[in-house]
């Protein structure tokens, strides 16, 4: 049976094209205007992923992820759309629980991808070759990819998914560099540099969240070359 996604998306061009494009590569697409129809689509047919723009009638998008967190308890894979591109705009969107997001305009292809990407059921420590349930340690931090759990000096670290895949990718390659297009293809599922700035927005804000308690960085630019773990 075709994965079910729900696009939630008062711009009925965009709506139109996504769902369009998505039917052609065999999902199964239901649309709705506004948040309310969504939530309400939601509990009659749990989607397997939902495309959810932010700037919604009434309830903003914001808001509609952070209740579809409190409700579903983080199972549904969230793709946010936004055409507030600053940074301070995705920390927001990443804040009320999003696992991703594309801002307004986008290409169809990198929206594809990134749908692939959240879609793919396949757990990342088998796919990198990391014993199942095993505990990884890096100084202060540990992570327990059996329970999914981060800690750093005892204290716990919540992270989304793609966040705890791009800290898995680092602890994986710890000590080597890796690039832009290393962690595109690696986290996001995306084999070419699209020109987005997804990577340095999530290496940032990962950053943040592991040195929130006053922790010494771990995660440290190679200018010209990417991110290292050391």
């Amino acid at each position: 049976m075709e994965p079910y996604i729900l696009i939630i998306e008062d711009e009925a061009h965009v709506a139109h094209l996504v769902s369009e494009g998505l039917r052609e590569e065999g999902y199964h697409v239901i649309h709705c205007f506004d948040g309310e129809k969504g939530m309400e689509q939601i509990r009659a047919n749990q989607p397997q992923l939902i495309i959810l723009d932010i700037l919604l009638p009434n309830t903003s998008g914001l808001e509609i992820c952070r209740n579809i967190r409190n409700e579903f308890n983080g199972g549904i894979p969230i793709l946010m759309l936004t055409a507030l591109s600053s940074a301070e705009n995705v920390v927001l969107g990443l804040d009320s629980g999003a696992d991703d997001y594309l801002t307004k305009p986008f290409k169809l292809i990198e929206l594809k991808a990134r749908i692939r990407n959240l879609l793919r059921r396949m757990p990342l420590n088998e796919a990198n070759g990391i014993p199942e349930g095993k505990i990884m340690k890096f100084r202060d931090l540990e992570v327990n990819d059996d329970s999914k759990s981060v800690h750093r000096s005892g204290v716990e670290v919540v992270l989304t998914s793609t966040e705890y895949r791009l800290l898995l990718m680092f602890l994986k390659n710890r000590k080597r560099v890796l690039s832009k297009s290393d962690l595109l293809e690696e986290v996001w599922g995306i084999d070419y540099d699209t020109g987005t700035n997804v990577v340095e927005v999530y290496v940032n804000y990962l950053r943040k969240k592991l040195e929130t308690n006053g922790g010494e960085k771990l995660i440290h630019t190679v200018i010209g070359m990417g991110y290292v773990l050391k």
